[in-house]
C-alpha cells in the first residue's frame, strides 16, 4: 500500500474525467463515456480497485456525474461497483453520488421511481458487504447543485 498512488485520467471527448484517491476514499467520474474501446479505458481502473478494496477507507465516496455513457461503458461501471461492493469491512460506508438535471431528480418523487431507475445499481450491490448509500443531486445547467436527497442507506 505504502507506493499506492491516485489513478487520474483526463477527460477527452470520448472519455470521462477519472479521480481515483486511496488517501481519501473518493473516486470521481465525470463527463461523457462513450469510447471505442471501453476496455482500455476501464481495464486499469478495475485493477486499481481490486488494489483498493484491500486497504479500503471507512467511506468510499463513488461520485458519478456521467452525463452519457454507452453500454459497454456501463458493463464495465457495473464490474467496478461489484468489486466496491466486496470491502471487506461490514463496518464501512460506500456511498455512491449520483448527479442528475434538476428536471430528472424532480422527477422521481416516490421510492419505487428512485427503485426503478436505479434497479440495476441495486442488482450488483444486493449482496455488498459495507453498508451502502445512495444519494442523488439535482443540478442546473451550470452543474451546480441545487438539490439533493439521501435515498437509501
Amino acid at each position: 500500500m505504502k507506493d499506492f498512488q491516485s489513478l487520474i485520467i483526463e477527460e477527452t471527448p470520448k472519455t470521462p474525467h477519472i479521480e481515483l484517491n486511496p488517501l481519501t476514499g473518493d473516486f470521481i467520474f465525470s463527463g461523457k463515456s462513450i469510447p471505442e474501446n471501453a476496455a482500455k479505458v476501464y481495464e486499469p481502473i478495475l485493477n486499481w480497485v481490486n488494489e483498493y478494496i484491500m486497504h479500503a477507507r471507512p467511506t468510499t465516496n463513488l461520485r458519478l456525474n456521467l452525463e452519457y455513457f454507452n453500454t459497454s461503458s456501463s458493463l464495465w461501471l457495473a464490474k467496478i461497483f461489484k468489486v466496491l461492493a466486496k470491502i471487506n469491512e461490514p463496518d464501512y460506508v460506500l456511498l455512491f453520488h449520483l448527479y442528475l438535471p434538476v428536471d430528472e431528480f424532480d422527477e422521481m418523487k416516490e421510492f419505487e421511481d428512485i427503485k426503478e431507475a436505479f434497479f440495476p445499481i441495486a442488482d450488483v450491490l444486493q449482496f455488498a458487504i459495507p453498508s451502502i448509500g445512495l444519494k442523488l443531486y439535482g443540478t442546473n445547467d451550470a452543474d451546480e447543485i441545487v438539490k439533493d436527497k439521501l435515498v437509501f442507506v
